[in-house]
């Protein structure tokens, strides 16, 4: 087998272990992997709001996958939509106040688990990682 396959096989195993391990970590707090990494994309925006498609993009969901994972979080007032002030047509999904806090309180158990997790790396294997990271988005 060649070295690229064994990277992305490799990629691939690691991030299974990497969700399976936050999906324990944030179960304490109500919420999926899944559902954190729409928060963490919504809170990052100005006004922690964004289209569908676009939070679709960003987190590597499909639109029918998007739309299935947001209603149970606006059921609990995790998010909520809001109409685009500029076309009716478009919904914007947009955290709310309930959504920030659990997202807060969620990233700070996400941070310990990550601490736990990859404690063994020292900085610059860190840093090595992370650029690798970046070329490859």
């Amino acid at each position: 087998m060649n070295q690229t396959f064994e990277f992305i096989l490799g990629l691939s195993l690691a991030y299974a272990k990497i969700a399976k391990m936050m999906d324990r970590c944030l179960s304490l707090h109500g919420i999926s992997f899944s559902e954190y990494l729409v928060m963490y994309e919504l809170s990052k925006t100005t006004n922690q709001s964004m289209r569908r498609i676009d939070l679709a993009e960003k987190t590597n969901m499909s639109a029918s996958g998007i739309t299935r994972l947001l209603n149970p979080m606006e059921k609990l007032n995790i998010v909520e939509k809001e109409q685009n002030a500029r076309d009716a047509r478009v919904s914007l999904v947009k955290l709310t106040p309930v959504g920030l806090e659990l997202f807060t309180n969620a990233t700070q158990s996400v941070q310990e688990s990550a601490k736990t997790f990859l404690g063994a790396l020292d900085q610059k294997s860190m840093e090595q990682f992370l650029a690798i990271i970046a070329k490859i988005r």
